[in-house]
């Protein structure tokens, strides 16, 4: 199963990886302390406390928040205003363009299946038309 990294639904996702992982309920909620009823309330939701995912994530040992990192590549507006008016921020700073092999599978796959142009491509997702090209001719498109 794909990820839809517009409309995430971590639960869905968490469950996929129970099953594919062969974890067994008792195990998970001993270690959630938790009962099936609160397991099954988890697989259905959309969204989990950050907590409660890190948790996850050690358990599964997968980066669940890394899902949420990709919808931000993809679908988040570039800022070119700094915080605090210009002022350098605490706060740790990320490059925005790193992207993942599922995030390039994901791009290629558009091209491939005719979803969407390279254009549109480049401008729905703000990729570099050299970024791009090169991943087209890396992966033989």
């Amino acid at each position: 199963m794909a990820v839809d990294f517009k409309e995430i639904h971590i639960g869905s996702l968490i469950k996929q990886s129970v099953a594919e992982n062969g974890v067994e309920v008792p195990r998970i909620c001993n270690f959630f302390k938790c009962s099936e009823d609160d397991l099954d309330r988890m697989y259905n939701s959309k969204s989990l406390d950050a907590n409660l995912l890190l948790r996850w994530s050690k358990l599964l040992e997968y980066d669940f928040f890394r899902v949420y990192s990709q919808h931000l590549i993809l679908f988040s507006p570039s800022s070119a205003k700094k915080p605090n008016g210009g002022s350098p921020s605490a706060l740790p700073v990320f490059r925005k363009n790193i992207y993942t092999k599922e995030i390039i599978d994901f791009v290629l796959d558009l091209i491939k299946n005719n979803e969407k142009t390279a254009v549109q491509v480049m401008s729905d997702y703000r990729i570099p038309k050299t970024t791009l090209y090169k991943w087209m001719k890396k992966y033989n498109m």
